[in-house]
């Protein structure tokens, strides 16, 4: 599980660095303001990399999604990808805790072997 997410959230890390980079066009937000808050979630998809298999570190990634699509109001586009990657955070999680019980069932026929 751990791969598939931390993919998806360096994934992320670009998008939010590059959503940074249009939200500078708007006249109403400085560029303070666009940076400490692209720079915050940049901040935390590297950091979740570490945190997806400790407990909460799925919770926080789905703040995180739920965050990057609200982020729209903003920059129009970041709605479909928000929604792009909060499904890729899904399939991370699902397929990622299935992989994981195979490499355990796996290990455990080894062990026995």
């Amino acid at each position: 599980m751990r791969t598939l997410c931390s993919s998806t959230l360096i994934g992320e890390f670009f998008v939010i660095g590059f959503a940074g980079l249009v939200a500078m066009k708007d006249d109403s937000l400085t560029m303070g303001t666009v940076w400490t808050v692209s720079g915050i979630a940049m901040f935390l998809c590297v950091a979740l990399c570490g945190m997806v298999t400790r407990p909460g570190g799925v919770a926080l990634g789905w703040v995180l999604q739920i965050a990057l699509i609200a982020s729209g109001v903003v920059v129009p586009m970041m709605y479909i990808l928000g929604v792009v990657f909060a499904a890729l955070w899904w399939a991370s999680v699902h397929y990622g805790k299935k992989i994981d019980e195979a490499k355990a069932r796996f290990a455990a026929q080894a062990d026995a072997a």
